[in-house]
This record gives C-alpha cells, structure tokens and sequence, in this order.
C-alpha cells in the first residue's frame, strides 16, 4: 500500500483503497504471468501451455469486471475528492492497460497453436528469435510500471516511457532482419506474417507498460501527461525530482 492509500479517519476506505491497490497487482501479476508462458510456449513448442495462457485471460477478465464494480461501489459510498479521485481514477485506466496486455499474451499464444498444432510445418526458430526477446523486454516493462505505481516512483515511471522507443526501434529492427531471412529461406514466407503480428502485439504491450507509467505521474503530479511527448513528460517528472 503507497502514502496514497492511507491516512484517512475512516478505517474502513483505508481498506477500500488498499483493496483495489491489490487487484491491480493482481491483475499485473496474471498478466505478466501470460506474457512469461506465452513466449514460453513458443519458444517449446508447448500447444498445451498455450491453451492455458488462452483459458487464463478469462481470470484477468473477471477481475477487471471486479474493479470496475468496485470502482463504481467507491465513487457513490465515498464521494471521493482530491487526490482519493485521481488515485481511483488512476486504478481505473490501469486496470483496463492490464486487460489490453492479456489480450495481446492471447495474441502470442494463438501462434503458438498455429504453429505446432496439427499437421503444418513449423516455422524455424531463428524467426521466433525476436519475439521471445521482445516478450522478455516488455514483460520487464509492465513490472516496472506497476511498481512505479506502488511506490509512487516518479523516476522508474520516466525510466519505462524511455525504454518505449527501443521497443520501436526493436519492432524495426526485427521486421528488418525477417525481410532478410524471408530473402535467403522463401519458404518461411507463410510464417512471416504471424511473426510480424506476434511482434506487434509485443510492441502494443509496450505502450500498454508506457500508459500505465503515464498515469503514475498523474497520480503524484496531478498533471495529465497522456498525449505530450517524451521530452514534455521528462521535463514535468524531474522538475518534481530536483
């Protein structure tokens, strides 16, 4: 529980606060968890761990829909004002980023399928290089995101918005060395685009873990940085931290 979520003369929305401070680390570790097994099962050709990844978004789901009635329950109880508005607010749109990131592990998952399951050929695995790093890199991202959040870390938040440009600069660069392949191996050109859409789930997960830190620094700041740009947000962040 952050500073944010206690102090209050009521004992019981302390408890309230802190109870959807818990889901959302709930949902982040089920969603980090699909993510994991997702590139897992990719990366062993595991059919099985994929279907349950698949199964276990529907977890995440029910928990969304839990803290959106919760969410309601608490704004017509507590009439929140201030800095309890922001922070429910905050829960709010984290909750729905996390929901976005099991659906994209969903996404990776289905290739998984694809890929192994039946009688397809499979693809090689030097085209599967780039997704089960990237899925590495952005699952990292989310963690550190949500941490931000539970310890008010204005400076981890900064540290995830930046990390958001080298997913970018990864999509590029692995789009680039599939080209490359596909033009030395033309067989793999039927698996080339489930990579890319692999690839491009990873990278929307990535902005997910960057909107998450974007709402951080409403949460402390009360300053909605959504839609400037790095250079803006950096400014707003490390004038606070100076």
């Amino acid at each position: 529980m952050n500073e944010m979520t206690d102090g209050h003369i009521v004992s019981s929305y302390n408890k309230d606060l802190n109870h959807l401070h818990q889901l959302v680390i709930q949902i982040k570790d089920l969603a980090c968890r699909q993510v994991r097994e997702a590139a897992q099962s990719l990366e062993g050709e595991d059919v099985d761990l994929a279907r349950a990844v698949i199964v276990s978004d529907r977890e995440i789901d029910a928990l969304d829909i839990k803290a959106d009635e919760e969410i309601v329950r608490l704004i017509a109880k507590r009439q929140p004002m201030a800095r309890d508005l922001r922070e429910i607010m905050t829960v709010a749109k984290i909750v729905g980023d996390l929901e976005r990131i099991g659906d994209q592990a969903r996404r990776l998952a289905r290739l998984t399928i694809r890929f192994y399951d039946g009688d397809v050929i499979p693809p090689n695995h030097q085209l599967l290089n780039d997704l089960i790093k990237m899925a590495g890199f952005v699952n990292a991202m989310v963690e550190d995101s949500v941490t931000a959040f539970d310890d008010l870390d204005l400076q981890r938040a900064l540290d995830v918005i930046r990390r958001d440009d080298l997913v970018s600069d990864d999509f590029r660069s692995a789009l680039r060395r599939l080209s490359t392949f596909i033009m030395e191996d033309s067989r793999s050109v039927g698996h080339m685009v489930d990579v890319v859409l692999g690839l491009r789930a990873l990278e929307r997960i990535g902005g997910h873990a960057k909107n998450i830190s974007r709402y951080v620094v409403f949460l402390v700041k009360g300053k909605n940085v959504r839609h400037k740009d790095l250079d803006a947000v950096e400014a707003e962040i490390t004038s606070t931290l100076k």
